[in-house]
């Protein structure tokens, strides 16, 4: 059944809706969540098929959560983090076949650990507003970079969006319009590689329908949270996030 043993189909699907759950709560982690709960299943590359689609609807509904006008605004002001993402994607993606996951997940996850625990215990980086251009470029590189081997691209962003001090609604926003325009690159990308195609796309296209169901209902979760609160369970999921690719890396 969508190119995968029946008995699968329900794991498969309890892992995207509460992945999706999580990412409608604090706008990410979907991708995160998805690859490691698949991928203690499925084959990886299967894993990381599964996901894209999913990821490239969830994205599109979280970046026009507050209308189209936005949405454009958006991509105007984040232009330079967008493009070298997108480039970089198209580039790593191609590297899946050959590249090592065990150092590519410590480089990600331990990075991404002590930015999360630091922030928690009250260290506030904030990045000079003149260096703001190459900050953006230099996080689309790294996004990317890992993005297209991993699928996993959220935490960078997210490093970003805190350390520029961003507001919810914003915060949100901006990591639905990096992430669909992200999706889009990497669905294209492993198009190319040969990850996606007539064998994944099934059950890609089938775990749509829960993803987008949890998606709303983490929006009603998000609803309800405050900045500070916000704030706080962002950086928790990040710190949990990381911990986890850490884990992944030491047990592959």
């Amino acid at each position: 059944m969508f190119g995968l043993d029946p008995i699968l189909l329900l794991p498969a699907v309890a892992v995207t809706l509460f992945a999706s759950v999580v990412k409608g709560a604090v706008g990410f982690a979907m991708p995160m969540i998805m690859i490691s709960g698949l991928a203690s299943f499925l084959p990886a590359e299967q894993a990381l098929a599964a996901l894209i689609v999913p990821t490239l609807a969830t994205n599109l509904a979280q970046a026009l959560r507050q209308g189209l006008g936005a949405a454009l605004a958006t991509l105007r002001e984040y232009r330079r983090l967008l493009i070298t993402l997108c480039l970089m994607v198209l580039v790593s993606a191609q590297a899946v076949p050959v590249i090592r996951q065990t150092h590519l997940l410590l480089i990600l996850g331990v990075p991404i650990v002590v930015f999360a625990l630091s922030q928690l215990a009250g260290w506030q980086l904030r990045f000079d507003a003149h260096n703001r251009a190459r900050t953006e470029v230099l996080t689309g590189l790294v996004a990317g970079l890992f993005g297209g081997m991993s699928g996993i691209w959220g935490p960078p962003i997210i490093a970003l969006l805190i350390s520029l001090g961003v507001d919810k609604r914003e915060n949100v926003r901006v990591q639905g319009v990096v992430y669909v325009i992200g999706a889009a690159m990497l669905a294209v990308a492993h198009l190319g590689s040969g990850i996606l195609n007539g064998a994944t796309l099934p059950l890609s296209f089938a775990l749509t329908l829960p993803a987008m169901a949890g998606l709303y209902l983490g929006f009603a979760v998000q609803d309800r949270l405050d900045a500070a609160r916000f704030r706080r369970w962002t950086l928790v999921v990040l710190a949990l996030t990381g911990l986890n690719l850490v884990r992944r890396a030491l047990t592959l």
